[in-house]
């Protein structure tokens, strides 16, 4: 008989919004991030937000190439400001990490969560190695609720849909607490 796996039972979980210049893991960069670990009240027990330096004219040529991007002038704008003025991605990565050590036992797997999170998990994946290695192959992806929600019971979350990470990453943590809401235990 199989050895069988530890439950994995996460008491905190690490909340991650990215905003990149697409959707494309291994030509997109990573411009700005949030991020927020939580408890199951969703009680938040450290914030970070910081935008991610890439050298102007990679990111300019790569947003020129996103239709999300031609469509939001302003936004787009403000996107690269953020970028410019953020901290080197290596440093980024590291206070991620450093995030995790004070929160989170070593060895101890991080359960990540956020809204179609499995996009910004590629990513995570392709330019931040280290912090990947700490997180836990099951994620809690909001989107997965909306589409139940939506499917299912027709209920419909209102959102700004900003596009600032650490806006939207708020607003998915709220959007998880009204549907859990609607549960009954």
């Amino acid at each position: 008989m199989a050895d069988k796996k530890p439950d994995f039972i996460p008491i905190k979980m690490l909340w991650v919004d990215l905003e990149m210049t697409g959707l494309d893991p291994k030509n997109d960069r990573i411009v700005e991030v949030a991020a927020i670990i939580t408890d199951w009240n969703f009680g938040e027990l450290d914030v970070l937000e910081t935008g991610v330096y890439q050298d102007e004219a990679v990111i300019r040529h790569q947003f020129a190439a996103n239709p999300w991007a031609s469509a939001r002038p302003q936004e787009t704008l403000e996107l690269v400001q953020t970028s410019l003025d953020g901290r080197p991605e290596p440093e980024v990565e590291a206070m991620l990490v450093h995030m995790l050590d004070a929160h989170f036992e070593p060895g101890e797997p991080v359960l990540l969560a956020g809204n179609s999170i499995h996009c910004d998990r590629g990513f995570i994946a392709q330019w931040w190695p280290n912090l990947n290695k700490r997180l836990h192959y099951r994620m809690l992806d909001v989107s997965a609720w909306k589409v139940v929600m939506q499917g299912k019971y027709g209920i419909e979350f209102p959102k700004a849909e900003a596009h600032r990470a650490l806006g939207d990453i708020r607003e998915s943590i709220a959007e998880l607490r009204a549907y859990l809401a609607k549960v009954k235990i």
